[in-house]
């Protein structure tokens, strides 16, 4: 006969179970922490380095990120240099503030004696957030190089934004029209000329994702305009 137990035992023994396994999962979290940081820490300069063409694996990125990076700045909205840690600024919480209360955080590269100046941006995909970074050329016009990536786009579809072919259609590309007025780059379907300065072809059935990179450039480069103006007049 199947032994019965109260309910007062059953709780009981359903309360410790609960807590034992909260505990434990407190406790590997607490554990794992550090090594979650590190890892979000790496693949953030892995995809920094990725936006000045410098491939690296994620364990490399550190030992190879100051040498690249000689310099950042977090920027106010009129272009000034204000106090603080570039690498720390977290740029989600940053879009959802009013401009004149935003940190822009940025970051400047030597590559083959060339200056190259990296821009962060975040946006929205289809699904969620996607995010990047775009690197200019000491001209504040010509993009040098891109990095994207996504938290939940379509497989195979919007998910190709973070992918080598479709980042490497904006090298090249020019911000401003030969007027020098502000463009950003186009993300268009239907083919584009490969020689067109301001346009790149849109990834084949991810219009939302596709808009997403478009809007987040324009938005994400556009405020950083005050601090290339001033550079320029040097």
């Amino acid at each position: 006969m199947a032994k019965k137990y109260s309910n007062r035992y059953i709780f009981i023994y359903s309360s410790i179970m609960v807590v034992g396994v909260a505990l434990v999962l407190s406790l590997l979290a607490t554990l794992l922490q550090p090594i979650q940081e590190r890892n979000i820490r790496l693949e953030k300069m892995q995809n920094i380095l990725a936006s000045i063409n410098i491939e690296v694996g994620r364990e490399e990125s550190a030992d190879l990120f100051y040498d690249y990076i000689v310099q950042t700045k977090i920027l106010d909205h009129e272009g000034e240099e204000i106090d603080g840690d570039a690498f720390e600024v977290d740029l989600q919480d940053e879009i959802r503030k009013d401009l004149p209360e935003r940190q822009m955080p940025l970051y400047i590269a030597e590559v083959e004696g060339d200056t190259l100046y990296i821009l962060p941006l975040r946006g929205s995909g289809l699904w969620g957030p996607i995010w990047g970074y775009v690197s200019l050329k000491s001209d504040f016009n010509t993009i040098a190089g891109a990095n994207f990536d996504h938290d939940s786009e379509t497989p195979g579809l919007g998910s190709q934004i973070a992918e080598e072919e479709f980042e490497s259609r904006f090298k090249g590309k020019k911000i401003y029209d030969q007027q020098g007025n502000y463009r950003a780059v186009e993300v268009v379907k239907n083919g584009v000329d490969p020689d067109e300065p301001h346009r790149v072809d849109a990834i084949t059935g991810a219009t939302m994702s596709s808009d997403g990179i478009e809007d987040m450039i324009y938005e994400g480069i556009r405020v950083y305009e005050p601090y290339f103006n001033k550079q320029k007049n040097l």
